[in-house]
């Protein structure tokens, strides 16, 4: 079987790609480690590495085989070549939509596409896994994967009915940055010790002031907000 799927970006290289500094040669993000590696030098001495490196895009927001699935001796990357291939061809398209948007354009396969790709996101990182795997109430990684793909538009109904607001940092010195789970939500009545930010948990996105928060570029942000909120 090909290695070609098997470094599976949970964070896909053409959506870092948006962050990087116009004219910068290098292409290379400054990238946070929260827990840095130790390493041993020749003499056995302990060193942990720097938590702030500067690496390429396909070096960054990876695990190896986080989607292959495996039956028996039988691998299958098929979920990473097909079920995402798919998803983030649209996906991509979608965030430059929105990502240059101006009214009164109206695409709505470019809606469509945009909340399917932001669900699946949210589920696609090691944080949404984990919270996936306590959903399904098991650490079966094929059954986990498997639920995923089931229930990939699970955010889109209340997305569907919220306020989407665009917000712009064109004009800012402060630039937008993203993160290893990009489809964030923030609600200001749940705190870091709030039953709802507990382990792998994020507010619920039906909670009335929980906005959803999804950057696009450098210099733009989709905000989704409840109506009942607005």
């Amino acid at each position: 079987m090909s290695t070609e799927y098997r470094n599976n970006h949970y964070v896909p290289v053409w959506y870092q790609n948006r962050f990087l500094l116009s004219g910068q040669h290098n292409n290379e993000l400054h990238y946070l480690n929260l827990a840095p590696a130790t390493v041993r030098d020749s003499q056995g001495r302990a060193h942990t590495m720097n938590a702030v490196r500067r690496l390429g895009p396909k070096h960054c927001f990876f695990e190896k085989n986080l989607y292959t699935t495996r039956f028996g001796s039988e691998e299958s990357t098929k979920i990473e070549q097909t079920f995402f291939g798919s998803i983030d061809s649209k996906g991509r398209k979608a965030t430059e939509y929105f990502s240059s948007f101006a009214h009164p354009s109206v695409d709505i396969n470019a809606f469509n596409d945009m909340m399917i790709y932001m669900s699946t996101q949210k589920l696609r990182t090691p944080k949404g896994l984990h919270w996936l795997s306590s959903q399904a109430k098991t650490t079966d990684r094929n059954v986990v994967l498997d639920f995923m793909t089931q229930i990939q538009q699970i955010h889109c109904a209340i997305w569907t009915e919220r306020v989407w607001q665009i917000a712009d940092a064109t004009d800012s010195d402060t630039k937008l940055i993203i993160s290893d789970h990009p489809v964030a939500v923030y609600n200001r009545r749940c705190g870091p010790r709030s039953m709802w930010c507990r382990g792998y948990e994020d507010p619920n996105i039906a909670l009335h002031g929980t906005h959803t928060i999804f950057p696009l570029s450098l210099d733009k942000v989709l905000l989704l907000t409840n109506l009942s909120w607005v």
